[in-house]
C-alpha cells in the first residue's frame, strides 16, 4: 500500500480544524449509527458469516440483481486485490493518474502494467482498470463509451470503480448493465457513500461466473460482524444520510474559480473533489504550511502516476469550511510572490 495514498488525518495529532484531503464530505452525524452498534456489541463474541451472505442479499434485492452478483468485501479495496490476484502474471492497463492501489495490487501480483491517458487510446489489455468519476481528477467517463468498449473485448475484463457515484449529478454503469456484461466489475463503496473510512467495508457487482472466480480467492471472514452489522442499519437507513452532490459539485467549481484567480491550474470535475497544480513549489510545502498556519488539511497528489510534486487535490465541504480553505490559499500565493 502506498504511503498517504489519501486521508493522512492520523498523522496530525488533532492538529487539523478542516480536512479537505479526504474526497468524502465530512459532515455526517454518526450517533445514531454508533448507539446501534454498542446495542449489538454482543456479536463481537461470535464469528461472523463466513462471507456476508445475509447483507449481499440486501444489496442484490435493492439493486434488483441476484445475490450471487454481489461480492462484499473488506472496503473496495480488497476487491482491487482480489482481481489482480485473479490476473495474476498477465498484462493490465490503467487509466492515469488515478487511485493509485491499482498499480500496487497489480505489481503486488507480478501484472504488467501500460497507463494510458483516455478511451481513445485504450491499449490491448487483460484486464483494463478505470475509476469513474475518476481520482483525482472528478472527472467523469461517459458509461456508454465503457460499456461499449466491454462489449468490443468480450476476452477482456473491464474493472470500473463507482465508489464515488453518490457525489455524482450524472449517470453511470448500473448495476444490472455490469451484470449483463460479463465481462465487467464494477466496484461500490459504502465507505464514501456514508463516510464510514474507519468500517471498511464496500461491494462489487458482476456476473456470478465472474465474483465466484473472486470468492475463492478470498480470505474467509474479510469483513467483521460490526461492520456488516453497520451496512445493513445504513442501507435500512439511507434516507437520514443524503448527499447534495449538486451543491458540493457547484462548491467544488466555486473553489476551482478562486484558485484559478491567484494562478493556481484547476481541472475540469464533474463531482466534489477537484485537482489542481501549483505555478511553483510543491503540494508538500503548501501541505504542511496549510497545516501548521491554518489548521487546513490537503492531498498531496504528487504520488498519483503521471502527476508532479506541483499537484493537489481538495475535496468541497461547507461553504463556510470552503471560504476558510479559499483565503488560505490565496495567502499562500501572496507569499509565495
Amino acid at each position: 500500500m502506498t504511503e498517504g495514498h489519501g486521508d493522512d488525518l492520523y498523522r496530525y495529532g488533532g492538529r487539523v480544524r478542516h480536512n479537505f484531503s479526504s474526497n468524502i464530505f465530512a459532515r455526517t452525524d454518526h450517533s445514531a449509527l454508533m448507539a446501534h452498534l454498542a446495542a449489538c456489541g454482543a456479536q463481537i463474541a461470535a464469528y461472523p458469516e463466513p462471507e456476508p451472505y445475509t447483507l449481499e442479499s440486501e444489496i442484490a434485492s435493492a439493486a434488483g440483481i441476484g445475490s450471487g452478483e454481489v461480492m462484499v468485501t473488506n472496503g473496495a479495496t480488497e476487491a482491487v486485490y482480489l482481481v489482480a490476484m485473479m490476473m495474476a502474471g498477465r498484462q493490465a492497463a490503467i487509466l492515469a493518474p488515478t487511485f493509485r492501489e491499482y498499480q500496487d495490487a497489480c505489481r503486488l501480483h507480478h501484472v504488467d502494467i501500460t497507463f494510458f491517458g483516455d478511451m481513445e487510446s485504450m491499449p490491448e489489455a487483460d484486464v483494463i482498470w478505470i475509476c469513474n468519476p475518476n481520482n483525482p481528477t472528478g472527472h467523469r467517463i461517459d458509461p456508454h463509451a465503457i460499456l461499449y468498449a466491454a462489449s468490443c473485448r468480450p476476452d477482456t475484463l473491464f474493472v470500473i470503480d463507482q465508489a464515488y457515484a453518490d457525489y455524482l449529478t450524472l449517470p453511470l454503469i448500473s448495476h444490472k448493465e455490469a451484470v449483463a456484461a460479463g465481462n465487467v466489475v464494477l466496484l461500490s463503496s459504502l465507505t464514501k457513500r456514508f463516510s464510514i473510512p474507519g468500517l471498511r467495508i464496500g461491494y462489487a457487482t458482476g456476473s456470478a461466473g465472474l465474483l465466484d472466480r473472486l470468492r475463492a480467492l478470498r480470505m474467509p471472514w474479510s469483513v467483521n460482524a460490526l461492520a456488516i452489522e453497520a451496512a445493513r442499519w445504513l442501507l435500512r437507513h439511507r434516507a437520514d444520510y443524503p448527499i447534495d452532490a449538486p451543491a458540493l459539485h457547484a462548491e467544488a467549481l466555486r473553489i476551482a474559480a478562486a484558485l484559478e484567480g491567484v494562478g493556481i491550474k484547476c481541472y475540469h470535475t464533474d463531482c466534489n473533489f477537484l485537482l489542481a497544480l501549483l505555478p511553483d513549489r510543491t503540494a508538500a510545502e503548501l501541505k504542511e504550511w496549510l497545516v501548521e498556519r491554518h489548521a487546513l488539511l490537503i492531498r498531496d497528489a504528487s504520488n498519483f502516476e503521471t502527476l508532479t510534486p506541483r499537484h493537489f487535490r481538495v475535496a468541497a465541504q461547507s461553504p463556510e469550511q470552503n471560504e476558510i480553505l479559499i483565503n488560505a490559499l490565496k495567502q499562500w500565493t501572496e507569499l509565495s510572490q
